[in-house]
């Protein structure tokens, strides 16, 4: 594939989003949250972390609705520090940001080349490659195939989401991309990762996964409803992360010869956890 090629007339696409600022709300007794503003640049890679109920789908949904005072936290989101305007945020071939959940579904009962070409015509792009591209990105993050002529409707968790992220990536061109525990859709979390430090993008992740927390450059720490820290990756991070990811390989590893039908046999085990 010509990812290169490809990622960079993905940037191009992105030089006119550089910064998205967000600016506080309030948690969920109704307090003021505790920063000035939260920045986050192209090229960065962001985990929200924090236990369940503390307000981490909400943060990216304000993200993904630009919200300006008008949901339940009353945060407002800038893009190169103004105010976006109503085409960006409401007309969906406009948004700078696609957001991709772990209950996406796609209900059109179209074959994948079909769904891609339709998104493609929208987006006014005329090169046919790039169909044959997104479903070759697209499986570089499933271990179940996707083929041209599959219908969308019975793609499963993990090959629609990484469908979608691939789309994103090339037909949509999203500067900022928000995946909502995606980890949990049976993907190859490190292949998104490693690809997506590829492009310019602002990629976010709602995670409770340690290895996706601890790869990302920054992290935001959600409790109650509120942003109350966040934090960039150090060094001995970074090693921890590179540790975990090889036993989160070996265990993927495992899984896939699980999924295959064969026996886990000493051999198998010997060469994964070596």
């Amino acid at each position: 594939m010509r990812l290169s090629v490809l990622f960079a007339q993905v940037k191009r696409s992105e030089v006119m989003l550089e910064i998205i600022t967000i600016l506080p709300g309030l948690d969920k007794g109704g307090n003021r949250e505790k920063f000035d503003e939260l920045t986050l640049r192209a090229g960065e890679t962001v985990s929200i972390v924090g236990p369940t109920g503390s307000g981490k789908t909400a943060f990216i949904s304000d993200i993904e609705l630009l919200a300006q005072g008008d949901t339940s936290t009353k945060r407002r989101v800038l893009i190169n520090g103004k105010i976006p305007g109503d085409e960006v945020r409401y007309n969906p071939a406009s948004k700078p940001i696609a957001m991709i959940t772990q209950n996406t579904k796609c209900f059109t009962d179209l074959s994948t080349e079909e769904f891609l070409q339709i998104h493609a015509r929208s987006r006014n792009i005329e090169e046919k490659r790039i169909i044959m591209d997104t479903i070759d990105l697209a499986n570089k993050f499933t271990g179940e195939k996707i083929k041209k002529d599959t219908r969308v409707t019975v793609l499963s968790g993990g090959q629609t989401r990484s469908l979608l992220i691939a789309d994103a990536i090339l037909i949509g061109a999203a500067p900022v991309i928000l995946l909502d525990e995606i980890e949990n859709a049976g993907i190859f979390k490190q292949e998104v990762i490693d690809i997506i430090k590829n492009t310019s993008k602002i990629i976010i992740f709602v995670t409770h996964d340690p290895v996706i927390a601890l790869l990302t450059k920054k992290r935001i720490i959600m409790e109650n409803g509120a942003v109350v820290k966040v934090l960039n990756q150090n060094e001995f991070e970074t090693r921890a992360a590179q540790n975990l990811l090889e036993l989160d390989k070996q265990v993927g590893l495992i899984r896939e010869q699980l999924r295959a039908g064969h026996e886990i046999t000493s051999e198998l085990l010997h060469v994964s956890f070596a």
